[in-house]
């Protein structure tokens, strides 16, 4: 499908004006539910190892060391190690960490001649709050962009969102995508702090107007994290758009993904609403700190 031409400001209503039935995405949470349950045997191995190729593998504590970095990137580089032909190579697809140790990421995926298989995903924007002023946050998009990183995660302001101030996050987030042109802008909806799923709706519809190429759920600090009723409600966004300008944004869950049976929802979520062409890592990321480990484990488990 070609890119479709549109006005903002008639998608932007269109957007508010847009039935979200919780009734039908309950149905639908838990007919995907089922279907993961079903998922065994070597199709679960496959599913798991192509999950590991779709992890952000993050450290977003706070006060990492070059050592804690290089660590982080030497997992991301060789995930598991397994005796059995696969498909492709099993890497993860980025490492994402705090401006301070973009470098240090940087570096060690250099030393580990890996900096074109795993790029380097970077928080800013003043994350997780996004309070600063919009000056601030800027400057700091553009500071992580000129150092070096392949992609950038940046939070809306949550002020914005639940004051149905649509039109004034729209530019926001135009201006942050402008600083970000020829790096991949993945969009934080925080969609645990949005009243409800109505605003994540609107909120995703912003986000992809306004040149996002991913629309991310959560920065993993909020009380509320990934929850599967919010990935439906995403999907069904990221189809809309689709619909109207024939471009396919990517979909990134971030935040309480800790197991096995975890991905494998992600993933059967994203193949029943969005089909199979929306799995691979150009499209579909998982945000996790701790996942790769009960991935490993199961994968092990499953082999043995």
């Amino acid at each position: 499908m070609t890119t479709k031409h549109f006005s903002v400001d008639d998608q932007l209503e269109k957007a508010s004006n847009a039935t979200i039935t919780e009734t039908k995405i309950e149905e639908r949470v838990k007919s995907i539910i089922e279907k993961s349950k079903n998922v065994t045997g070597e199709r679960k191995l496959e599913l798991l190892l192509q999950a590991i190729t779709h992890i952000d593998l993050t450290s977003l504590k706070g006060g990492e060391t070059f050592e804690d970095i290089k660590d982080l990137c030497k997992k991301a580089v060789n995930p598991i190690n397994i005796d059995f032909k696969w498909k492709k190579a099993v890497r993860t697809p980025a490492v994402c960490v705090f401006p301070a140790s973009l470098h240090d990421a940087i570096k060690a995926l250099q030393d580990l001649e890996s900096r074109s298989e795993v790029k380097v995903a970077c928080v800013a924007g003043d994350f997780p709050a996004a309070e600063l002023p919009l000056k601030d946050r800027l400057n700091e998009i553009k500071q992580v962009v000129s150092n070096g990183a392949d992609e950038i995660d940046i939070v809306i302001s949550r002020k914005l969102a639940i004051g149905h101030n649509w039109k004034e996050l729209y530019e926001e987030l135009k201006q942050a995508q402008e600083l970000c042109k020829g790096k991949k802008l993945k969009t934080i909806l925080a969609t645990g702090d949005l009243p409800t799923l109505k605003e994540v709706y609107i909120a995703s519809m912003v986000a992809m107007l306004a040149g996002s190429d991913f629309i991310k759920t959560s920065t993993g600090k909020e009380k509320v994290n990934a929850t599967l009723p919010v990935g439906v409600v995403m999907c069904k966004a990221i189809k809309d758009f689709y619909n109207i300008s024939g471009r396919k944004i990517g979909l990134k869950p971030a935040g309480g993904i800790k197991t096995s049976e975890d991905t494998i929802e992600w993933m059967t979520l994203v193949s029943e609403e969005l089909g199979n062409e929306w799995l691979t890592d150009d499209l579909f990321r998982i945000g996790a700190s701790s996942v790769l480990d009960d991935i490993v484990k199961s994968v092990h488990a499953l082999k043995s």
